[in-house]
């Protein structure tokens, strides 16, 4: 009888296991294939006429990723756990390809062979980081790496704050000279985060006597809180660009872009919240 509720339990575990790996999975290849693809948009943007080899591979990898997103919209959270490990593999490859494709760019613009083009050196670093963060969160979940654990929380943190930091930094540098309100806003935003970058890399090096339940509660906190604010801003930003109340040179699909990043990253502060206390955030 105990055998029997033994092996009932392991298998619901594993159930539950693998339900948790299939959701997980797809959630991440939805949002950051979806990310991929704009980034491909943008990258192919700021190329000059004459890089035609360049724009070409930028539109290989728009195409690539819009496949993978409808792919993974073919899936279910009921999904083979068999086949998302498959697909998963399938699109950390894409993932690094395109990381590779990123980091070749960012070379030839710091020896000078793009002069004229309107890529940032710091934009496709940071795109680049997106690139190898979505890779390897693949190959995490694919070696069933899912509970989030107290170094995770501020391995993410420090990630995604830096991520903060630099889109201040872009809408800063993007505004047009004149909306000198709005670049004012933006700089001090990417003091902020930049404050926060340090302070999480300060609890990093703290490590293991810094993951402490309210160190790392009031860390991710004090991040939420700057971080809903920047992300109301970028809500403002994005609907002033779209209706064409402001100067800049912003895409409004890169000010939507900013902003659903902005929102993800509240969500994994409120799921490590969860984690650690139990409490519900509405974010």
């Amino acid at each position: 009888m105990n055998a029997t509720g033994n092996e009932d339990s392991q298998n619901i575990d594993e159930r539950i296991t693998n339900e948790m790996f299939v959701v997980r999975s797809l959630d991440e290849i939805r949002f950051w294939s979806r990310i991929m693809k704009e980034h491909s948009l943008f990258l192919r943007l700021g190329f000059r006429a004459e890089d035609t080899q360049l724009i070409e591979e930028a539109n290989q990898f728009y195409y690539l990723f819009e496949q993978i997103e409808q792919k993974s919209f073919s899936f279910t959270n009921q999904a083979d756990p068999g086949q998302i490990r498959l697909f998963n593999s399938e699109v950390q490859q894409a993932a690094t390809s395109i990381f590779l494709f990123k980091r070749k760019v960012l070379q030839l613009i710091l020896t000078c062979r793009l002069p004229g083009a309107n890529n940032f050196p710091l934009l496709v670093d940071h795109i680049s980081r997106e690139a190898n963060y979505f890779r390897k969160r693949l190959i995490e979940l694919n070696e069933g790496k899912l509970k989030p654990l107290a170094d995770a929380i501020i391995k993410e943190n420090v990630f995604f704050l830096r991520i903060m930091a630099d889109h201040a930094k872009f809408i800063g540098h993007l505004l047009d000279p004149s909306e000198r309100k709005l670049i004012d806003i933006a700089r001090n935003f990417s003091n902020d985060f930049d404050e926060l970058v340090f302070q999480a890399r300060d609890l990093e090096s703290m490590k293991p006597q810094s993951q402490t339940g309210p160190l790392l509660d009031q860390f991710l906190d004090q991040n939420r809180v700057s971080v809903a604010s920047l992300r109301d801003f970028k809500k403002t930003a994005r609907d002033l660009i779209e209706e064409c109340k402001i100067k800049s040179i912003i895409h409004p699909l890169l000010a939507d872009h900013v902003f659903r990043e902005a929102e993800r990253f509240l969500a994994i502060i409120d799921m490590f919240e969860a984690h650690l206390t139990g409490k519900k955030h509405s974010g």
